[in-house]
């Protein structure tokens, strides 16, 4: 099972088509948030199960603030994080994930790329597609697979 997970994207099509093209087929597609008015675009060109939550630049959005699902056997929180402190310290969302007992937990906002994994706990961002914050400014998302047997393996990814 491949899932793609992308964040803030502010409405920019280009990069966040690249990813799709580079990632081929995918079973499941997250997205965490500042959409801002792309999900119209998303849902036309992703066939496949979406999780889309709206982050602090969606302000008409009906999308979700938080959302929380499974992907195989693994428990998945997302929500955007800003209302979570994320670009202070993880400590908070982290902490939240743990209370929703989440395997997975999921954010955007920061526009840079955060993988943390620790006592089963999977703590990520796959940073932005339109606007990367992190060192060489490179657009930025993640790819989740899971193998035969259910084991989850991360992929962050950069374009080019």
């Amino acid at each position: 099972m491949r899932v793609l997970i992308v964040s803030d994207t502010h409405g920019r099509h280009a990069a966040f088509d690249r990813a799709l093209e580079e990632t081929g087929e995918i079973d499941v597609f997250i997205h965490l948030g500042d959409v801002e008015g792309g999900e119209e675009y998303i849902n036309a060109v992703v066939d496949c199960e979406k999780h889309m939550v709206r982050g602090n630049n969606d302000f008409f959005s009906d999308l979700p603030r938080e959302e929380e699902f499974y992907v195989g056997n693994y428990k998945i929180f997302i929500t955007h994080g800003h209302a979570y402190y994320v670009s202070l310290d993880p400590e908070h969302i982290l902490e939240e994930g743990r209370s929703r007992n989440a395997d997975i937990i999921m954010f955007g906002h920061t526009h840079k790329p955060y993988l943390y994994q620790k006592d089963g706990i999977t703590l990520l961002n796959p940073g932005s597609l339109a606007f990367p914050r992190q060192e060489g400014r490179k657009g930025s998302y993640m790819i989740m697979d899971l193998d035969q047997e259910g084991k989850v393996i991360f992929d962050q990814r950069y374009l080019d």
